[in-house]
């Protein structure tokens, strides 16, 4: 049986959770397709599936080679049409994701030049405040904010961030500026709970890091949220530089303890690991690289005197 027919069934029976639905999906018989996952299972010496008269569930051997699977199908997918020109112009459905506040300050505008750029490209963006597989979930290309963990993706660096403490002048004047980490908890704290997952804000004190619970007076899952709270005179939350940039330099919010932040995050477009990389997904990395970059230029500062001052940002 061609390996390549057992890859294509056992990719189908593990997305649709059932060898019948598989089988109509790729027009086969039952018959045909158990005798295709039988015969993966015997090559590879252990069982990708577990079944029952009831269900069909996935086996971690199965769900190791499944990501593999996927990959082998969309290289061979892509060599097919660049072999007959089909993928000489960037086409097709790209998705993308990154964090919702992000993505709503940088990567909208970002898209949409991307798409007059190429018309034969459509787009869906998901603006998700969490860290999405993006081979199970049929993700192109994701935005991470943050050091990446070892895995099987591409990423292109396009910058870093910072994350900032801020309030409002008014907080400030009514309450004071701390001067110390430890100062903190005397203060209202507002939490984004995608920054303080632990209630506790990290700080670094000359060359050692340290962190100091804090309990919070509200409690938010939306960043956007939590910022207009101290926009509003509330209290004092941890963001990250470029959702608070315009308003520092507006003056309608204040960094606090900017000597005690933590270095830089990293940002990268990543993507996932293919020896033939689709031509959509070459084309947007290209166009959108240096464009983020600008834009997360922009929107960050080196130090609290510089934000007040309106001088040009820059990254540290």
């Amino acid at each position: 049986m061609d390996r390549f027919h057992e890859v294509e069934v056992f990719v189908a029976v593990a997305e649709a959770g059932s060898f019948a639905k598989a089988g109509a999906r790729l027009r086969l018989s039952p018959p045909a397709v158990t005798r295709a996952v039988s015969a993966l299972e015997e090559r590879l010496g252990a069982r990708v599936f577990n079944r029952t008269t009831r269900s069909v569930t996935i086996t971690d051997v199965g769900r190791r080679f499944l990501e593999s699977a996927r990959r082998v199908l969309s290289d061979l997918e892509t060599a097919e049409k660049e072999a007959i020109g089909e993928t000489a112009t960037p086409q097709g459905h790209l998705t993308i994701t990154a964090s919702v506040t992000f993505g709503r300050s940088a990567l909208s505008p970002v898209v949409c030049g991307f798409l007059s750029r190429y018309p034969r490209v459509t787009a869906s963006v998901l603006l998700l405040d969490r860290v999405v597989n993006l081979v199970e979930e049929g993700v192109d290309v994701a935005v991470r904010i943050g050091h990446l963990p070892d895995s099987g993706l591409i990423a292109k660096r396009i910058g870093a961030v910072r994350r900032v403490l801020v309030a409002s002048p008014d907080y400030i004047a009514r309450r004071g500026m701390p001067a110390s980490p430890a100062e903190l908890r005397l203060h209202s704290v507002i939490a984004f709970t995608g920054l303080m997952p632990n209630r506790e804000w990290r700080f670094l004190n000359g060359q050692k890091q340290g962190s100091v619970s804090l309990g919070p007076i509200f409690e938010i899952n939306d960043a956007a949220s939590a910022i207009q709270a101290v926009e509003e005179g509330h209290g004092v939350t941890v963001a990250l530089s470029y959702m608070v940039s315009d308003q520092v330099r507006r003056g309608k919010l204040v960094p606090i303890l900017d000597a005690f932040a933590l270095p830089p995050q990293p940002v990268h477009l990543v993507y996932p690991q293919a020896r033939l990389v689709a031509p959509k997904v070459r084309a947007f990395i290209d166009f959108a690289a240096p464009r983020l970059k600008a834009s997360l230029d922009q929107l960050t500062w080196t130090s609290a005197e510089d934000a007040k001052s309106g001088t040009s940002p820059t990254l540290r």
